[in-house]
């Protein structure tokens, strides 16, 4: 990105009488930063790392800066992404390094960590050591984490965004759900995964927590829990969530509520990691101007 600097001189020199005094512009192209932001994608060799590289660097006022990785180690990130043109950034498996490597420029920078939760506490405190904010979206951080990164961030003045889900139609369901509760005594959540792995999914806990302690008790009408078929009840307010695993089934989390005589659905697909894209580039532009932990995206939606 480039800015347009004019200038205005008024020269005045010794001229004729009737001559006329004409002003004198110059201008020139100089390179505006100020508002690019360079990520660093640690997780890059996973789907949704991949993905994350390619949407940044399509996306305008960012650019990739490193990929950090103990898969593909020293391999073009641009090659592995399967980009026309190699991006000129290898592979590294020490997040430190690179991030070494790019605390001294003058631009935004942001750290989007796709890793384990046992890795999640060390690498934003290694970002914030160097004076960059983090986006975190790795499922099942315990609260314990969440909390302590809270107050590190508190006490740094350094911005994090803890991200339990970046697709918007799933935080547009979970406040669909909240609107909902208020209205319907009996509610169940069906989701459907093409592998059975975290069950059930980290959408489904947060939708059943969004849902506890409104001052709701759920299903009166039959909360025995003795029946295996009748799904696993998540908290203390009678929420259930029944989650069919079939290879090939979209990711999908349908929340059904009901009342005398009618049926309320809310229903969100998920058919490719492209839809975590929009919320992941939403998520970095807003974590640029935080100086605190926020948890959830949908705080800026």
């Amino acid at each position: 990105m480039a800015t347009l600097s004019c200038q205005f001189h008024l020269a005045i020199h010794r001229l004729p009488c009737k001559a006329r005094v004409r002003p004198c512009f110059s201008c020139s192209v100089q390179p505006s930063q100020s508002n690019i932001k360079v990520v660093v994608i640690n997780g890059a060799a996973k789907e949704i790392g991949r993905a994350a590289v390619i949407a940044v660097t399509k996306a305008r006022g960012m650019e990739v800066a490193g990929a950090v990785d103990s898969y593909c180690v020293g391999e073009d990130i641009g090659k592995v992404c399967d980009m026309e043109e190699p991006l000129e950034i290898p592979i590294m498996n020490d997040l430190t390094m690179v991030l070494g490597s790019i605390s001294q420029s003058k631009e935004t920078g942001v750290v989007v960590d796709f890793t384990q939760p046992s890795a999640v506490y060390d690498n934003v405190k290694q970002a914030t050591a160097f004076g960059l904010r983090s986006v975190v979206y790795v499922p099942r951080i315990t609260v314990d984490t969440i909390s302590a990164l809270s107050a590190f961030c508190e006490k740094a003045s350094m911005g994090c965004l803890v991200a339990p889900t970046l697709s918007i139609g799933s935080i547009l369901l979970q406040q669909a759900a909240i609107s909902a509760s208020f209205h319907y005594n009996n509610v169940e959540i069906v989701e459907s995964r093409a592998h059975a792995t975290d069950l059930p999914s980290p959408d489904a806990i947060q939708i059943a927590n969004n849902l506890s302690n409104l001052g709701q008790i759920y299903n009166r009408e039959d909360l025995s829990t003795d029946v295996s078929a009748r799904g696993q009840v998540l908290g203390e307010d009678g929420v259930r969530v029944h989650s069919m695993v079939l290879p090939g089934l979209p990711s999908s989390t349908t929340v059904y509520f009901s009342g005398p005589g009618e049926v309320y659905t809310i229903k969100h697909d998920i058919t490719d990691v492209q839809c975590l894209m929009p919320g992941l580039l939403l998520a970095i532009r807003k974590v640029a101007r935080l100086k605190h932990l926020v948890y959830g995206l949908e705080k800026f939606l």
